[in-house]
């Protein structure tokens, strides 16, 4: 199992990852787990647990609409401190990845602790519709124009409770580019752990 290197203090790394969808998160929070060791933590799975106490049927745009909701009744990094939490209830260190970060008061919450690494995963965009496309999963979007129109309200908006992917961007500490072969894209992810 990979080993971080410790420095001064003994704390857990927590990778997060954020990007804009199809980019390949899902495919590096795989391989930190499944080659690494890490453990695996995603916001979206807090929201998709409120959205199965109500019995509603998970979409995208429901994720989207309860995160949001979420993040205005309990604060814009309410998602981020439910994964913490989770976290601080470990009995032993680990190394964790943490999935879905698309808003500013997420990174703030998760960076307060000083082991944390944001990565944010991009591909072009024909290349990241056609793996959406490919995986149909809740309900994903089936042509180009509604896979741009789910993008855009990602992307940015005017109330901070929403949706900041490009904010997020802005904070990053590492940019992969996901464009090439599986192979390539664990190389990249390796040469980003031998920094930490």
């Amino acid at each position: 199992m990979w080993e971080v290197r410790k420095k001064k203090g003994d704390f857990e790394l927590i990778i997060g990852l954020t990007s804009f969808l199809g980019a390949g998160k899902t495919s590096v929070g795989d391989y930190l787990v499944q080659k690494k060791g890490f453990v695996f933590y995603s916001l979206s799975d807090v929201i998709r647990e409120e959205i199965t106490k109500k019995g509603q049927e998970i979409t995208r745009e429901k994720l989207q609409l309860t995160g949001n909701d979420l993040r205005r009744k309990f604060g814009n990094n309410i998602l981020a401190r439910r994964v913490l939490e989770k976290i601080g209830h470990s009995k032993k260190k680990n190394h964790y990845v943490v999935d879905s970060i698309r808003n500013p008061a997420e990174v703030e919450a998760l960076r307060k602790n000083k082991g944390f690494a944001l990565w944010f995963i991009d591909a072009p965009i024909e290349l990241r519709f056609e793996r959406v496309r490919q995986r149909q999963r809740e309900k994903d979007p089936i042509t180009f124009n509604d896979f741009k129109a789910s993008e855009d309200k990602e992307l940015k908006s005017k109330d901070s409770a929403n949706q900041q992917l490009l904010k997020c961007r802005e904070m990053t500490d590492a940019v992969i580019i996901n464009d090439s072969s599986v192979e390539e894209l664990y190389k990249k992810i390796d040469k980003l752990l031998e920094g930490l």
